[in-house]
């Protein structure tokens, strides 16, 4: 059972989660399908049927002691069309929501493990991006490690949004390739709580 230390204006407490031990495997797995549902997929070729060009044959079939051709907008030719070049696509596709779900944890843990996860209950900060410094550097960080700052406290994220080593985003962008992507974790306490809830829930039931 992971014991997080809560901060901030509110903290002063612990929340209790149970942790999954992190896999490589299946944090690769995740990765991978948030990366592929992340790229654009707006490559684009044109085949010999869409080159403009006419279709007129290029000279006669025998006499010339050139190769046989057609016209020139087959692939051969430079301006001809592409073979099996790429189309706009999706590169998308399904992963299982508790495998999704899973991962996520397995990225927390690892963090936790790391003693890199900070939970936050009140930043108290006024927007200024000196101020968001000030607060950091009282906590441990100074800029020499990347920091994911999740939060939906929108004073918070005006404030840590201009420094170059942190990445800010809502509680509802919570994912773990960001999460790995980054030496440290800061969110919000609240988004850590629930799942301490559904825990206490589960076990109070069996």
């Amino acid at each position: 059972m992971a014991q997080i230390n809560v901060i901030g204006q509110n903290g002063g407490r612990q929340i209790s989660l149970d942790l999954p031990e992190a896999n490589a495997n299946l944090l690769h797995e995740v990765v991978t399908w948030q990366l592929a549902s992340r790229r654009r997929g707006t490559a684009s070729t044109k085949t010999r049927a869409q080159v403009s060009a006419t279709g007129k044959k290029m000279y006669g079939q025998k006499g010339t002691g050139n190769a046989r051709h057609g016209d020139r907008t087959v692939p051969t030719f430079v301006g001809g069309g592409v073979a099996f070049g790429p189309k706009p696509r999706n590169y998308g596709y399904t992963l299982p929501r508790k495998v999704r779900q899973l991962g996520l944890a397995m990225a927390l843990s690892d963090r936790q493990q790391e003693d890199k996860l900070m939970a936050v209950d009140g930043f108290g900060l006024d927007g200024k991006t000196k101020g968001f410094i000030s607060w950091a550097a009282d906590n441990g960080m100074n800029g020499s490690e990347s920091v994911l700052l999740v939060t939906d406290d929108v004073v918070a994220r005006q404030a840590a949004r201009n420094v170059p080593w942190v990445t800010v985003l809502p509680v509802a962008g919570l994912n773990a390739y960001d999460i790995l992507r980054h030496d440290r974790l800061v969110i919000d306490a609240v988004a850590l709580e629930p799942a301490q809830d559904e825990q206490t829930e589960e076990e109070g039931a069996a």
